[in-house]
């Protein structure tokens, strides 16, 4: 099995995971610099699907939208006090750092 099938297969069951688990109540309403929490959330799932739906590889656009959304969960997640919160969020920037690092360099690298 290659390194990119056991990624998919892994983020396929964090996916699985973490969609049946509630959005956080005190994340609702959460701005962290000027960005929702759940606007995050959403992002990264669109991006986790996609890559998913196409066998471990995104678009320029995706990976890039991917990894800024990465690095805004790592600026956000010291900031949530709230521990059920802060959990949902580590879950999801695993997810996605699994996702962005499953993604081929030249694909992240281009534009």
């Amino acid at each position: 099995m290659s390194e990119l099938t056991q990624q998919v297969q892994t983020a396929d069951r964090l996916w699985e995971e973490h969609r049946h688990e509630p959005f956080p109540d005190s994340l609702r309403h959460a701005t962290f610099a000027g960005t929702h929490v759940w606007l995050i959330d959403l992002d990264i799932a669109g991006c986790v699907l996609r890559w998913l739906d196409n066998g471990g590889t995104l678009d320029p656009k995706n990976s890039i939208l991917l990894q800024s959304r990465v690095e805004d969960l790592g600026r956000v997640i010291p900031e949530i006090d709230d521990p059920t919160a802060a959990d949902y969020c580590q879950r999801l920037h695993q997810l996605a750092v699994l996702v962005s690092t499953g993604t081929p360099s030249t694909t992240r690298d281009a534009l």
